[in-house]
């Protein structure tokens, strides 16, 4: 049988307070209470770095940290003089803190606040001093200019490449590249040396191949400088052949170049010296010129190199030996060798030491009248001074103290008294450097003090060894006694043993060592008690253990296990078998005092442990289980009278081992059921932030019946534990007790963390806010900070509760830093991680610079810029194109390309129709701007029509009836949809309808102006049904006169906007009037606008333009030319001239003519006719062709060409259609009705030849 004895320890802490207390003086344990309550003279706890140098674009912050209590207060010397923090606006000190921060956000030069400076920390009871610290600014200095010529240098030649780089502060990190940024290929010929110099063994003609530049890169700057570039020019006797070269078994014989011995180029001469600080890194260099480049090899006079510490760099021409010790000095020396010899240099190293310590001084923390001393020993070479200061003064100038006594590096102080408190400093000092201790003397007097819980329990099994505990403090330091039950006499010898730390040993606990024992501290000062009460405990014991069986297979045989064990411990029997935890299967049942095996089998047979064991000791018997023979009846008879079912729920939850962070669960397991358990699911609920919600804590093994328990700070805990197996899951158990756990600041921060806008000036931050495991503590909230990225920017911030803040006013799409802490009232959480965000995203200005170019008759390649603004993520660009072939218009085709796609190539197939192409580029809230670009006219099809000089618009989409004469379109898809004139019979998607818009110029020469006139019929409709139509301009050179009509409400202002042909553009906002109209001011001759009108309150539509052009500058004594004789002559004849032309072509359409004819003019063209293909018309009349500049319209009558620039609507135009490709398939029939003649009406300016057939 096994014990096992638990022993409940607490004894660290005063086991070491007595060990202190030996050795040396009070030791103040770390109780944080006990801290807060005594005083403390100043400690220095952070500093800045001695040397310390800044980046002239930040902030600078010299660190001073120091505790005591009462809590210290700060000041500073800069250049041994008082530094007044006040009088500088610019310098300001942290709050409990004496780090200086100096602002340069307001201006102000760092270079004015070089210098040394140190930091006092004061309160009470001394002075603490921190190191002197150099503060310097970083300098990146600029190369001096200099001119450098070529360097000619014969091949095989040695050669150096001087750097001398500008002095930086720090100094720079230089490395050789080309003038293209190409680095400088470094080998044993080639190479760098330490101080930046670049070495050419010898030189070869490929060298010449490139240009050679030193590079300096400053680290806190970023910025790197270039020296202007060497160029060499190399002499050699023989050009350059490559096959030579490689044919030939030696380079240099091959390029007539004479091998040489070696010889060094650094350092110079056969022998140099060398010194280095102890503990840095020791650097030797040997670079060596000769032909063939000579290899370098490093020994040590009189031994080996120093082991683990040496490492070969550059090529074996440097020796690097790192943390350098005095052991390192002596003689080193670099053989350099070829094939046509060798030499060495040596080079002797001598090893100096800046101090360092042997003994810091240390606290010395003294009662009343007790001795101590302060030591301070420092090595270094040479050998530093010692020098002792108090409470930052020297110590020969103090006040004289009765008790102290300086003896070199040592302070002996004797018989010290309350008030001798100071913090004595220590400055260890020589040539190389310097260090500065401080150590304060405090004499304390303290009453004592138990620092073990109160009415302590510890159970021990007797005639075991226990260790009651009482730790303590005091000063002077107190002396401990101990008593039981009361009893005057104290307890020391025999079986017990007390320790100075405070503890009581017993060797062997008896019934009769039951009860309460007392410890008692006691001083001068006072005394302080502590109970601790002792149980001893029966122990645990097998009476009836297994034993060796053999059974026949089928047999139901029974493992006894009857345990005895004290009554008021919880006992646990578990069963191992082959020493590992036997599984319980469904043909096993466990019981109070031993283990049934139904229908045993082959597989059954091994050991089998019985272990019983309560929460102090353990008892365990084994048995041999042997199995033999054939029976399976009374397995089948056990599975048929007891089937598998879920197990019961656990019962009896009982928490001990009850800690701040943890506790310990136990419960009894219900009945498998004949079905073992196989796991434990421990749930848990709080009754703060969900309650009545259970929580998975933690799984366990099916054969365990406790579990510790991980908790977190601030949660009121309660426990249930579901038992599972093959079958299910039991019911849930009856839940434990409650269990609260005290608070503590939060550990962690919320993750999560995003940035992301809502709208085009907002940001909305999120994040996923921390559970009730998490939260800690009360009042749970959150810290956001966020600022525009840039390391200047200022930080915002605000505290909420919600996991949600919506930053507004801010710019488009620009990238935020952003922190978010999570805080209760016990503190916050450490500091966050910053994560990157960005603000709303906007609609995209159009695309750039939108480029056409037609390389041939067969395609047409576009190219475009990115938009100016993105205003966000581009997600991809829309084009959408369409032919055009004078008032027929083809279907819309559209490309959607990626972000990075800005080049698109069109295939046409019909080598006489234009195209026009509507560009957009999109982000993530949708398409922005677009832009607008037609393919330019070929020659022969500028031949045939004149270009139109209106703007564009869609046409409606329409089917017309064959009275009608507007061509009609369908409109493919849009987010738009304005209201349509005319009824739309299309296919079932959102259509935007609107009508086409012809705007002519008119230009008479007067004495007073030139007018130009432009007008729309119809604008699209707004969403309340409003509308702005008939817009007109009377243009003069520079003016222009702008009136339109409309039908919203009075009151409504207008905006005019109007863009020139090079994209520079105005808007001009309208009051409410009648009639509405503007005069635009300031207008440049000759030139072509844009112009849109829409109310105040809403955006202007892309293709609800009007363009109009303004006049050239004309010269005022211009004669009339209506005035004139011979201007009359000639319209009376141009007048006759088209009477005789109107006759003729009356008469011969009278006769008719020879090109088909339909008989229903809505019919479409056969398929099968030749030339619809191409696009071609067969007229089989030479007499009825079109005149030049003329247009054909869809009932065969002549034309002037019209506009039709639009692309919201799109379709089969009419009789008129385009195939999908865009090529043009043309139908034309003869012309019945007059009226419908009449009815194709212009409004573009009329030419002689126009009137001629509008008469017509």
């Amino acid at each position: 049988m096994v014990l096992h004895s638990h022993q409940l320890t607490c004894a660290g802490i005063a086991f070491a307070l007595c060990l202190q207390h030996l050795i040396s003086a009070i030791e103040v344990p770390l109780d944080s209470n006990i801290q807060s309550e005594l005083p403390q003279p100043p400690t220095i706890t952070k500093q800045s770095v001695k040397d310390y140098i800044v980046d002239p674009r930040d902030n600078i912050f010299i660190e001073c940290e120091a505790k005591g209590n009462p809590v210290p207060t700060f000041s500073w010397t800069r250049n041994g003089k008082f530094f007044n923090v006040a009088k500088d606006p610019k310098v300001s000190m942290r709050r409990r803190s004496g780090t200086l921060v100096i602002d340069f956000h307001g201006g102000g030069r760092p270079d004015d606040y070089e210098g040394e400076y140190q930091c006092f920390a004061r309160n009470d009871f001394g002075t603490a001093l921190s190191s002197k610290i150099h503060l310097q600014v970083s300098r990146s200095p600029l190369w001096p200019k200099e001119k450098v010529d070529v360097i000619e240098v014969n091949e095989g030649s040695p050669l150096s490449l001087q750097c001398n780089p500008p002095p930086g502060l720090p100094p720079p990190v230089i490395f050789w590249m080309s003038s293209s940024m190409e680095p400088i290929h470094q080998d044993k010929r080639v190479s760098q040396g330490q101080n930046g110099d670049l070495y050419f063994s010898n030189v070869m003609l490929q060298d010449a191949q490139t240009d050679y530049s030193c590079n300096a890169r400053f680290h806190f700057t970023h910025t790197i400088q270039q020296k202007n570039p060497y160029t060499l020019k190399v002499k050699t006797k023989k050009p350059h052949n490559e096959t030579s070269l490689r044919n030939h078994t030696d380079m240099y014989s091959a390029r007539g170049v004479t091998e040489t011995t070696p010889s060094f180029m650094y350092p110079y001469g056969t022998s140099s010296s060398q010194m280095v600080l102890r503990g840095v890194d020791l650097l030797l260099e040997c670079i060596a010129s000769g032909v063939p480049a000579p290899d370098i090899m490093w020994y040590k006079k009189g031994g080996e190199l120093p082991a683990g510490k040496t490492k070969l760099e550059n090529f074996n021409k440097a020796l690097r030996i790192s943390n350098v010790s005095e052991e390192d000095s002596g003689e080193y020396f670099c053989l350099a060798s070829n094939k046509m010899g060798s030499i060495r240099h040596t080079i002797s190293v001598r090893v100096k030491a800046a101090p360092y310590w042997l003994d810091e001084p240390q606290n010395l923390i003294l009662a009343p009248g007790e001795d101590g001393r302060l030591v301070c020993r420092a090595n270094g070479n040479p050998k530093p001074s010692i020098q002792w200061l108090v409470n930052g003064e020297p110590i020969e100038g103090s006040p004289p103290n009765p008790s102290r006594e300086v003896a070199g590096d040592t302070i002996v102080f004797r018989d010290t008294q309350i008030g001798s408190s100071a913090v004595y400093q220590c400055n260890a000092s020589n040539e190389h450097g310097y260090l500065l201790a401080n150590a304060f003397v405090s004499v304390l007097d303290v009453p004592p003090r138990i620092l073990a819980p109160r009415n302590q329990l510890i159970k021990v099994i007797q005639y075991n060894r226990t260790r009651l505990d009482c730790p303590f403090f005091g000063s002077p330091i107190p002396t401990l006694r101990w008593f039981k039950n009361g009893q005057g006499n104290t307890l020391d010898g025999g079986n017990y043993k007390a320790h100075e730390n405070g503890s009581l040993e017993m060797s062997m606990a008896r019934k009769e060592d039951q009860g309460i024992y007392t410890c008692v501290a006691t001083n001068i000062l006072g005394k302080a008690e502590a109970q601790v009460r002792l149980e001893v405990k029966d122990p645990t014991r097998i009476v009836r253990g297994p034993e060796d069986q053999v059974v026949k297979r089928g047999s139901m045989p029974r493992l006894h296990c009857r345990v005895k064990h004290d009554p008021t411990l919880k006992l646990t029997v578990t069963w191992l078998k082959d020493d590992a935890p036997l599984y319980i299967g469904n043909r096993m049942k466990k019981e109070d005092d031993g283990l049934t095996i139904y229908g045993v089998a082959e597989k059954d047979q091994g050991d089998y442990t019985c272990v019983a064991s309560t929460e102090l000791d353990k008892d365990s018997a084994k048995a041999y289980l042997t199995v033999l023979g054939k029976a399976v009846l009374p397995v089948l008879i056990y599975l048929i009278i007891w089937p598998p079912e879920r197990p019961d729920r656990p019962r009896d939850l009982e928490l001990s081992d009850l800690a701040e962070r943890s506790v310990k669960l136990t419960w009894i397991p219900g009945d498998d059921n004949n079905s073992p358990i196989t796991d434990y699911i421990v749930q848990f609920e709080e009754d703060r932030f969900q309650p009545g919600t259970w929580h998975n804590h933690s799984r366990y093994p099916g054969n365990v019946n406790s579990a510790v328990l991980s908790l977190s700070p601030y949660v009121n805990y309660q426990f249930r534990v579901i038992a599972v197996n093959d079958v299910g899951s039991s019911l849930p158990s009856m839940p434990s007790e409650r269990y609260q756990t005290s608070g503590a600041r939060p550990e962690i921060n919320p993750t999560g963390v995003q940035g992301a806008g809502t709208q085009k000036n907002n940001m909305e931050i999120t994040w996923t806010p921390l559970n009730a495991t998490q939260a800690y503590g009360p009042n749970l909230r959150y810290i956001v900070r966020w600022r525009r990225r840039d390391p200047r920017g200022s930080w915002y911030n605000e505290t909420v509760k919600a996991p949600r803040h919506v930053v507004w006013n801010t710019p488009i799409y620009v990238p935020y830093e952003i922190k978010v802490q999570a805080e209760n009232d016990f503190g916050r959480a450490p500091e966050p991680e910053t994560y990157i965000g960005y603000s709303g995203e906007d609609l995209p200005s159009s695309p750039r610079y939108l480029r056409i170019r037609q390389p041939n008759l067969e395609s047409i390649n576009l190219e475009w810029d990115h938009p100016e603004h993105p205003n966000g993520v581009l997600t991809g660009y829309n084009l959408r194109y369409q032919a055009f072939n004078g008032s027929k218009t083809g279907r819309t085709l559209v490309e959607n390309f990626s972000p990075n796609q800005t080049r698109f190539t069109v295939q046409r197939t019909d080598p006489i129709s234009r195209y026009r192409f509507f560009l957009r580029a999109r982000t993530q809230v949708g398409d922005g701007e677009v832009i607008v670009e037609e393919s330019p006219a070929l020659l022969n099809e500028g031949e045939c029509r004149a270009a139109p000089a209106s703007t564009w618009l869609p046409p409606p989409t329409t089917e017309l009836t064959p009275a009608a004469t507007t061509a009609t379109t369908t409109a493919i898809p849009t987010t738009e949809t304005p209201p349509t004139e005319i009824p739309t019979t299309a296919i079932p998607t959102t259509t935007t309808t609107t009508t086409t818009t012809a705007a002519s110029t008119v230009a008479s020469t007067t004495t007073t102006a030139e007018m130009a006139v432009a007008a729309t019929t119809k604008q699209e409709l707004a969403t309340n049904g409003s509308s702005i139509w008939d817009i007109r301009a009377w243009a003069n050179s520079n003016w222009a006169n702008i009136t339109w009509s409309h039908n919203y409400s009075a009151g409504t202002d207008f905006v005019v906007k109007y863009i020139t042909s090079n994209k520079t553009e105005k808007s001009i906002p309208v009051k409410a009037q009648t009639p509405s109209s503007v005069q635009l001011a300031n207008l440049t001759p000759g030139m072509v606008y844009k112009l849109w009108v829409f109310p105040i309150w809403s955006s202007p539509s892309e293709h609800s333009y009007i363009t109009f052009t303004t006049s050239s500058a004309y010269t005022k004594n211009h004669v009339d030319i209506a005035t004139q004789g011979w201007f009359i002559g000639l319209m009376c004849a141009i007048a006759l001239l088209v009477l005789i032309l109107l006759i003729v072509c009356f008469i011969k359409r009278s006769r008719g003519g020879k090109y088909p004819v339909r008989d229903n003019k809505d019919e479409h063209l056969n398929p099968e006719d030749k030339n619809v293909e191409d696009g071609s018309f067969d007229y089989s009349d030479e007499d009825n062709k079109p005149l030049p500049n003329s247009q054909t319209s869809l009932d065969g009558t002549i034309k002037q060409q019209e506009s039709d620039d639009s692309l919201v609507d799109y379709g089969e135009g009419g009789e008129g259609q385009f195939n999908e490709d865009g090529s043009f398939i043309g139908q034309y029939t003869v012309k019945k009705d007059k009226e419908e003649t009449e009815g194709n009406e212009s409004s573009e300016a009329t030419s002689p030849v126009n009137a001629i057939y509008s008469l017509a």
